[in-house]
């Protein structure tokens, strides 16, 4: 029996060494390193996509409470100042009390105050346009010109309408943009998709699909950025790039369990239509601010010409 036992200890132990290991060494595959956070050039379009997770507004102290709010707000600052992005794609820039109440935002109106030269689109009066997925935009050299929203549910024109499986509302928002300089229109999609149903995400993505499709063949220039939930190469991706875009992959863990620790590769992406260049990137910004991350997500961007600027 002694014998036995201490079998079974000398297995745990190397059981753990292996699974240690291997931890290690997913965590060295989807770690980028310390970005070089150096502008776009020229005239090239930065776009980032950035998930920023909720705040809890009942909680007053733990994780995504208010105070922890409080102490990531000025990190979260200087890492959308770093990113020197024209566009930043926000996904659970959220204050949740209950239901779909937004009626506070603590940081979007935070960010907001912080960075006067950006604007925010995508956005508006809660009961009519939700709130969670703003865009900030550099106003020196865009423009919004339109937005919209629909919902990843059987009823997507109605605004917080639960998922397919009944599940907790997730959405798209869009704007389209005009270049001051160049008189560029181009748009972009946000989505966040569910983490925890599979079908979910396919169905969403479908409909995704199906709502960018018609812009794309009508030849407008767009981008379909955010959270997927799903890695590079999943049957999600498949169906989203039906619609005529294409995912540059990204080459490192965007989400990091709020630990820095890069287990998986990227569930946070980019993509763009044919008639866009790739000018630089995909960079994941891997990296803390002021010793704290300002989410359990790492922000990532690329750089892109548009169509004129590679005529």
């Amino acid at each position: 029996m002694r014998k036995v036992f201490h079998w079974g200890v000398r297995a745990a132990v190397g059981m753990f060494a292996l699974v240690t290991l291997v931890a290690c060494a997913l965590h060295v595959t989807n770690s980028e390193g310390d970005a070089i956070l150096d502008p776009p050039s020229g005239n090239a379009l930065r776009i980032a996509s950035y998930n920023v997770h909720y705040i809890v507004l009942s909680e007053k102290t733990g994780a995504w409470s208010v105070g922890d709010w409080d102490r990531r707000k000025a990190p979260l600052d200087k890492a959308f100042k770093a990113l020197q992005a024209d566009i930043v794609a926000f996904q659970e820039m959220e204050s949740w009390s209950r239901g779909s109440d937004g009626s506070v935002n603590l940081k979007r109106d935070f960010l907001a105050s912080q960075n006067p030269n950006y604007g925010v689109a995508a956005t508006g009066n809660w009961r009519e346009f939700p709130t969670t997925q703003p865009l900030f935009y550099l106003k020196e050299r865009l423009q919004p010109v339109d937005q919209g929203w629909f919902f990843f549910s059987n009823t997507p024109d109605v605004i917080y309408s639960r998922t397919f499986n009944g599940s907790f509302p997730a959405f798209a928002t869009w704007v389209q943009f005009q270049d001051r300089e160049t008189g560029d229109q181009f748009r972009v999609a946000n989505v966040h998709f569910e983490y925890s149903s599979r079908s979910n995400r396919l169905l969403s993505a479908a409909l995704v699909r199906d709502r960018l499709r018609p812009w794309v063949e009508a030849g407008e220039t767009v981008f379909l950025v955010g959270d997927l939930n799903a890695l590079y190469g999943a049957q999600t991706m498949d169906i989203l790039e039906e619609a005529g875009v294409r995912f540059d992959r990204i080459p490192g863990a965007t989400y990091h369990l709020n630990k820095g620790v890069h287990l998986i590769g990227a569930i946070d992406h980019l993509s763009r239509t044919p008639d866009v260049e790739l000018n630089n990137g995909p960079v994941v910004v891997q990296e803390r601010f002021d010793g704290e991350w300002p989410s359990d997500h790492h922000p990532v961007y690329a750089d892109y010409l548009l169509p004129s600027a590679t005529k």
